[in-house]
């Protein structure tokens, strides 16, 4: 890779990778400008699902990106040098030929020089692989690493070249919901519900899912198979639940797929003791739709108001953040907004710290040394699990009422045990 953007190698690569009409958009005379600037640009390409099924995901975008452009308005230093910071946010409309489109306007029309995205793999993979082909920097969250690491053919001890993940992991999902499901009374049996989606099929893996840590503590797992998703029949699924004894259901559902389910299993007699499903449950606003028969569901918990970290962007506390939003938006917290929130902590720290910002090369390998705390905990790519990831600290809980609201609460706190818990798990039946 060359030592400078705005050099004629530069373009070549370029064109290389993209179509000669793309490539000849932007001559090298105009890229060799900016570095000389009294104030240059730096351009930061943003990507997640604003519309869709999982338009949850981006619930608090335009909020959380306009305190982000607010924290850069004064510019960010990098070697004695301010930089503007221009930030270019597309919509993936929860599709992934969308999100691959986006991601390479974004790349090779915009001419971002770093790309962030988040919300499941059906965003971040696309926008990945995009920028991988490209040589582009690419900073991802909101997707458990083995479906953003493996759905992407990672080689553990290889990795990628320029795309780095920081999210927790499956171990970390299925440590959290078993200390969750660790209750007197409750049958150890289990019904799954997997989509045929990469979020699915990785949660269902017989080797890196959820099938031989279940059978390995105890719990008998009935899986009844890949389902499609946005599918609006479940009776196959509810009639293996009930002949399996299941009293427990879990698995990683959109929220149309798990309000289809939800209100057949109540239609058709099924009344399981736990139900903790991924996804779909993140959020107040499917919770809300469900009105009484969504108190008491449960699932992981990435984020929250009380999580004991702050900004290092703006110093603020998780709860200020979401106080923030709440303020301004009148709706209640939401997850993604912590995760959000940090994807440009990193890249404020990226900027600041790379040797060279015309220079790709650079701000990859300001990447890979990343070391810092942030409102979502400590973002450290030299520790793994594997190359281009780093993990973060999952908990587990349940939406209880709490006076004339429903809140989501942090009940099992065995995997993290930093984050405070806020009450007990409630069995539904």
């Amino acid at each position: 890779m060359t030592s400078g953007r705005n050099t004629l190698p530069a373009l070549s690569r370029r064109a290389f990778m993209a179509t000669a009409a793309t490539a000849l958009a932007m001559p090298a005379t105009l890229r060799g400008t900016r570095a000389y600037a009294d104030t240059p640009t730096l351009k930061v390409g943003h990507v997640s699902p604003r519309t869709g099924p999982l338009a949850g995901f981006a619930e608090a975008d335009d909020h959380i990106l306009g305190g982000i452009s607010k924290a850069f308005s004064a510019g960010i230093e990098n070697n004695g040098k301010s930089w503007a910071v221009e930030i270019i946010s597309k919509d993936s409309q929860s599709n992934p030929n969308r999100a691959s489109e986006v991601a390479s306007e974004l790349i090779l029309k915009d001419e971002v020089d770093i790309i962030v995205a988040a919300s499941t793999p059906d965003t971040v993979n696309p926008v990945s692989d995009q920028a991988e082909v490209n040589g582009t920097p690419c900073i991802t969250t909101d997707c458990p690493w083995q479906p953003y690491f493996f759905g992407r053919n990672g080689v553990p001890d290889k990795g990628f070249e320029s795309t780095y993940h920081f999210f927790w992991g499956l171990e970390d999902v299925i440590a959290s919901f078993l200390a969750l499901w660790n209750h007197d009374g409750v049958a150890k049996k289990v019904g799954g519900l997997f989509p045929n989606d990469a979020d699915g099929n990785a949660w269902g893996d017989a080797e890196r899912g959820f099938p031989k840590p279940l059978e390995g503590a105890g719990f008998k797992l009935t899986d009844p198979g890949r389902y499609q998703p946005l599918s609006d029949n479940f009776t196959a699924q509810i009639s293996a639940f009930k002949d399996a004894g299941a009293e427990i259901v879990t698995g990683n559902m959109i929220p149309p797929d798990f309000t289809s389910f939800w209100s057949q299993a109540g239609q058709q007699g099924f009344k399981p003791k736990i139900v903790t499903i991924g996804k779909a449950l993140l959020f107040p606003s499917v919770i809300a739709s469900l009105g009484e028969r969504g108190v008491g569901l449960s699932s992981e918990i990435w984020w929250t108001p009380n999580h004991p970290f702050k900004s290092s962007l703006t110093g603020e506390s998780a709860r200020q953040l979401a106080d923030d939003y709440t303020a301004a938006t009148e709706r209640p917290w939401t997850q993604p907004i912590g995760f959000k929130h940090a994807l440009f902590e990193v890249v404020a720290d990226v900027v600041r710290r790379s040797a060279d910002l015309e220079d790709p090369a650079a701000i990859v390998e300001a990447i890979r040394a990343t070391a810092m705390e942030t409102i979502v905990g400590p973002v450290d790519w030299s520790k793994g699990p594997v190359k281009n990831v780093t993990k973060t600290p999952l908990v587990a809980g349940q939406w209880q009422k709490q006076g004339d609201k429903v809140d989501l609460v942090v009940t099992t706190n065995a995997n993290a045990p930093q984050i405070p818990t806020g009450g007990d798990l409630i069995l539904l039946a």
